[in-house]
């Protein structure tokens, strides 16, 4: 009965399941993850890399793009897994403002099996800034993206 309850006010409302996550993911306009980078390969390669248009799927209304079909194997057994955290937008601004703001999908850390993605732009790197203050921005990201969530 949930479900439908929540399919009706979802869907009932002119809603697309896309435009519903639309807050939690970094997409473009047509639901494209981060710019079709590849969510797979900064764990799995450390590095950042485009996907292809051809070997994609979709999860959570979100189209994702994949350099390899190997890639696109490993997400699908556990895509949470490979998601870089707050749904792909820069951890300095939701530490730091409480913002989500676009990234650089090149510029991005790795740690404790965890991905993190920074805004790198007219001679702003936000990756260098939350370094020199990683644990305190690490604190408040995750009680923003926390309390973000349970507004939605």
């Amino acid at each position: 009965m949930r479900v439908l309850v929540l399919a009706f006010v979802l869907f009932g409302a002119g809603l697309t399941h896309a435009q519903v996550l639309k807050p939690f993911f970094n997409l473009d306009g047509e639901g494209l993850w981060v710019e079709g980078y590849d969510p797979v390969a900064y764990l799995v390669q450390g590095k950042a890399m485009r996907g292809s248009a051809r070997i994609i799927t979709t999860y959570k209304g979100a189209t994702f793009r994949f350099s390899n079909t190997t890639h696109l194997a490993l997400f699908k057994k556990d895509p949470e897994h490979y998601l870089p955290q707050y749904g792909g937008w820069c951890a300095y601004a939701l530490g730091a403002n409480n913002e989500k703001v676009e990234v650089d999908p090149e510029t991005f850390k790795v740690k404790d099996g965890k991905v993190f993605l920074f805004y790198n732009a007219f001679f702003n790197n936000t990756l260098t800034t939350w370094n020199k203050n990683e644990a305190q921005l690490h604190r408040s990201a995750e009680l923003h993206w926390a309390a973000f969530q349970h507004r939605k």
